[in-house]
């Protein structure tokens, strides 16, 4: 950790590694999937590979950018699917609000509290600043 101000620069890249490769809840997908096609390999899996790493590792040229290729081609399908989970989450959302809001029934004759907003045309008379 850092022990004063000066040092944040430092801390920064770790920082932005961490946000653009966290799954983000409203779309179900990494930042850095959406831009780059394929999940970003963290410093600890190059030190302890994993499956993914050693078999990139034992592919030949040609093999690798044909794998390449095939994830390019797959970005579009996979930005897609994000989209579609967006939708979804910002239904659920919708839903959930709709779900807190109590419909009210005004009726002529009743007292209610009037906001005028600055942008109003109404901001005049008693109303207007002072």
């Amino acid at each position: 950790m850092i022990d004063n101000r000066r040092g944040w620069h430092k801390m920064l890249p770790y920082d932005l590694l961490g946000d653009r490769t966290t799954v983000r809840t409203s779309v179900g997908a990494t930042p850095y999937l959406l831009v780059y096609g394929t999940e970003a390999v963290i410093p600890a899996e190059v030190e302890i590979p994993l499956l993914r790493i050693i078999q990139e590792a034992e592919l030949n040229d040609v093999d690798w950018i044909h794998k390449q290729i095939d994830q390019f081609t797959l970005i579009d399908e996979k930005r897609m699917v994000v989209v579609c989970h967006g939708q979804l989450y910002q239904l659920r959302m919708i839903h959930v609000f709709h779900k807190k809001v109590r419909a009210r029934m005004f009726e002529v004759g009743q007292l209610v509290l009037k906001r005028i907003f600055p942008h109003h045309n109404e901001y005049k008379g008693k109303f207007a600043p002072n």
